[in-house]
């Protein structure tokens, strides 16, 4: 594997102003000057973060690639840590752009506007932690992932995931995936509840329904609305309704 090159040489300009954050306001042309934005002492050239006035919004945090010039962003809500917005460019004003957009509590289609770089998830902000808003944003951004795969079994997945939405008894619950197999929990994100059915798109395009994410031993079936209603049938008779996930303890 060859030696990353000096980011001082990669990123020349943002080396003459000594950081990210300080690169960031300068490409802002003053619309950053009175925001919080800082990079960390440790690798000042490659990472900043920008501070929201919105309390249910993280810090942005932007980072820069260590192979090509480009940068990334990434927003995240507080509670459960997901992404709300995402994106790279090669244009370090755009990304100055969606900073402030993500710093002055612009809506995320306004941040999509402002800089059109910016990726949306598909999940949106629940300030008061709603939790059947959050899993409905949960189900929203798990929509739009499997749509936007780039893997040969793509199709398969985005159909599995379409026909857990379609049912009503796993629409209410939380959604969340390990090794891309579907799965189900009676609370919200950070601390998530197990015990509901596993569901899994085969290779071999069948969809398998288990009690754990890698055997299907509760079926195997050829269509993805088949195995979505073999779930439903094998759910606890009290897994349900959401409540909101408590903070794990450190």
């Amino acid at each position: 594997m060859s030696t990353p090159p000096d980011p001082a040489a990669l990123y020349p300009d943002v080396a003459a102003h000594g950081s990210l954050a300080a690169a960031l306001r300068a490409a802002a042309d003053g619309h950053l000057d009175a925001v919080l934005a800082a990079s960390p002492d440790s690798d000042p050239l490659l990472y900043a973060s920008v501070a929201s006035t919105l309390p249910h919004r993280e810090p942005l945090r932007i980072s820069a690639s260590t192979r090509e010039r480009c940068w990334s962003i990434r927003g995240e809500e507080p509670y459960q840590g997901v992404c709300l917005i995402d994106g790279d460019t090669d244009d370090l004003a755009q990304v100055a752009r969606a900073a402030r957009a993500w710093h002055d509590g612009d809506s995320l289609d306004d941040i999509r506007r402002a800089a059109p770089f910016a990726h949306l998830t598909g999940r949106f902000e629940v300030p008061d932690l709603d939790p059947v808003r959050l899993v409905e944003s949960e189900w929203q951004g798990m929509l739009q992932e499997a749509r936007e795969l780039e893997y040969p079994w793509q199709a398969q997945y985005q159909a599995l995931v379409e026909a857990a939405y379609a049912e009503p008894a796993l629409r209410a619950l939380y959604p969340f995936t390990s090794h891309w197999t579907l799965r189900f929990s009676s609370t919200t994100r950070p601390s998530l509840t197990l015990g509901s059915p596993c569901l899994s798109a085969g290779g071999d395009g069948t969809y398998g329904v288990g009690t754990g994410f890698i055997t299907p031993n509760l079926g195997v079936f050829t269509t993805a609305p088949e195995a979505a209603a073999s779930a439903v049938r094998h759910l606890p008779t009290d897994f349900g309704p959401v409540t909101l996930g408590r903070p794990l303890k450190a």
